[in-house]
């Protein structure tokens, strides 16, 4: 496998990571069926996204091989509600987490996973949350592999 080299991402990155929204959109809307397919969508989800981090002491993790990126992790430091206890009421959250469809299975995923827990750990903290689509099996079973294990479920129902 190549040398995967992690950096947080800068501005001039955005279509980089724009990109890799995209085809994440792209293989999510063939598995929930309500992901925009178009580029418009990924960018304007970018925007958000970068608003999003930049008011909970975030970042997007960027994962290189080859000059190319491969990979990219929002990233961010989060607090619950006050009914969570104190040493675990603050905590990690990976936000998004997004590996380019030729290089998924080499190991980029768990190479940024393990960034977030060094992020989380420098922090000070002692809980890291993921989110992920139930469709989405192989990345749950990534997820799960990673030590990560249930803690909420939410339910949707159509109406």
């Amino acid at each position: 496998m190549s040398k995967i080299t992690l950096r947080t991402a800068l501005p001039a990155d955005r279509d980089a990571v724009v990109e890799l929204i995209h085809q994440l959109n792209v293989f999510e809307a063939d598995l929930v069926g309500d992901r925009r397919r178009d580029y418009g969508a990924a960018v304007a989800y970018y925007d958000e996204l970068m608003q999003r981090l930049s008011r909970r002491n975030g970042r997007i993790v960027l994962a290189v091989a080859e000059g190319v990126t491969v990979g990219a992790m929002g990233f961010s430091l989060d607090q619950d509600a006050a009914y969570v206890v104190d040493d675990v009421r603050n905590h990690g959250t990976v936000t998004d987490l997004i590996v380019h469809g030729d290089w998924r299975g080499r190991g980029i995923g768990q190479t940024l996973l393990k960034e977030a827990e060094r992020l989380t750990r420098e922090a000070g903290l002692k809980r890291l949350f993921i989110g992920v689509l139930a469709a989405n099996e192989r990345a749950e079973r990534t997820y799960r592999a990673f030590g990560f294990e249930p803690y909420v479920s939410i339910l949707s129902k159509e109406l």
